[in-house]
């Protein structure tokens, strides 16, 4: 179905390097079968720093999906195009430290 965005989304996706990613993130995932939502939630939980991350679902069907997440593993080729989408700000904790 189709989403509204709004607010900081709609800013962000108005920047078009942005919105290349978010394109290039959305052809991965669709050539591999995956929902972006999922896979996201499944890419957080191979990060060594990450314990659980925290979801706030609405309804059945984000919970469900949410759920289907945690059983998810992301092949190798899918992991190597997220880190070249997205490649992060450097290694942890150097490159989150204030």
């Amino acid at each position: 179905g189709s989403r509204s965005t709004g607010g900081r989304a709609a800013e962000a996706l108005a920047d078009p390097a942005v919105r290349a990613r978010v394109q290039a993130y959305e052809d991965l995932l669709a050539k591999h079968g995956l929902e972006p939502g999922e896979a996201a939630l499944a890419w957080l939980l191979t990060r060594p720093g990450v314990t659980g991350p925290i979801v706030g679902p609405r309804t059945p069907g984000q919970l469900a999906s949410a759920l289907r997440a945690v059983e998810l593993e992301l092949s190798a080729e899918v992991l190597a195009g997220l880190d070249e989408i997205f490649p992060g700000p450097g290694p942890s904790p150097e490159a989150f430290a204030w």
